[in-house]
């Protein structure tokens, strides 16, 4: 018999394989080879078998698996195991299996196999916890931990905000041309046209012509605006000053120091 490939989802009583269903696989022997009936010896007339499901599509796993007795209570939790049974067919209520079922990945651990000793040979299955007798039978089950599957990445969403702060236009085909970094000079006999306040000197469509006056929170004052670039408007606006050479220089600001000489050259009172 075949162990599981995942934890199982559910156990049940059956008559034969062609009462439970396609999801479910029938424990027909025991570990030693013999016929694992439940209702042999006991005038039945047909018996009953265990059948276990490992059906992925289940949201719920079993973590624990129990035998309790008619007289006591049903624990916290645990669930009897369901029947599919022939017609006149009854499982003894001496002694009753119930589970404990759970969300996958509520528990890190759950019941993958469950096999079958007779309880006469005294036997034990390696790796398997005894969950006790129950008609002539020990019923043994396998714990491990429980690979939860690892979740998928969130696809990531780029907001309409953010793609407003591109630097980049998407549509290309309305992308503008970016200006000449070597832009003509002006002819001497040209007047240069004056800058507009919209304009700027720079590659606007670059982080790099971001100038040190953006932004500021204020303008020049109108007169200056258009003596910004231009060799005759430079000339024009030192064309009133005076170039003095050294001599006049000097001459303009001599001083003789005679007031400072006459007074060092004093000698001072006599003290008696």
């Amino acid at each position: 018999m075949a162990e599981a490939d995942g934890p199982l989802t559910a156990v049940a009583w059956t008559s034969n394989s062609i009462t439970c269903t396609k999801d479910y696989r029938v424990i027909s022997s025991t570990v030693e080879g013999t016929p694992a009936n439940f209702g042999k010896g006991f005038a039945q007339k047909s018996g009953y078998f265990l059948c276990v499901s490992s059906a992925p599509s289940s949201e719920n796993v079993v973590t624990d698996i129990q035998i309790v007795s008619d007289r006591s209570p049903l624990p916290a939790g645990y669930a009897y195991i369901t029947e599919f049974l022939e017609n006149k067919t009854s499982v003894s209520k001496k002694k009753r299996i119930c589970l404990k079922h759970l969300p996958l990945g509520a528990s890190d651990m759950a019941v993958f196999d469950i096999k079958l000793t007779s309880s006469k040979s005294k036997q034990i299955v390696s790796q398997f916890m005894r969950v006790g007798d129950l008609n002539g039978f020990v019923i043994w089950c396998k714990k491990d931990k429980v690979a939860l599957p690892k979740p998928l990445p969130k696809p990531r969403s780029v907001s309409l905000d953010m793609r407003g702060l591109s630097l980049e236009s998407s549509d290309s085909s309305q992308a503008q041309p970016r200006r000449a970094s070597n832009t003509v000079p002006p002819r001497p006999n040209q007047k240069p046209a004056p800058l507009q306040r919209a304009d700027s000197i720079y590659d606007a469509a670059s982080i790099y012509g971001i100038t040190a006056m953006d932004g500021v929170p204020f303008a020049l004052h109108p007169k200056f605006e258009n003596k910004s670039v231009g060799t005759n408007v430079w000339s024009s606006v030192f064309s009133d000053l005076q170039i003095k050479s050294l001599s006049d220089i000097e001459n303009e600001y001599n001083y003789g120091f005679v007031v400072e000489r006459t007074a060092a050259a004093r000698l001072p009172p006599n003290v008696s």
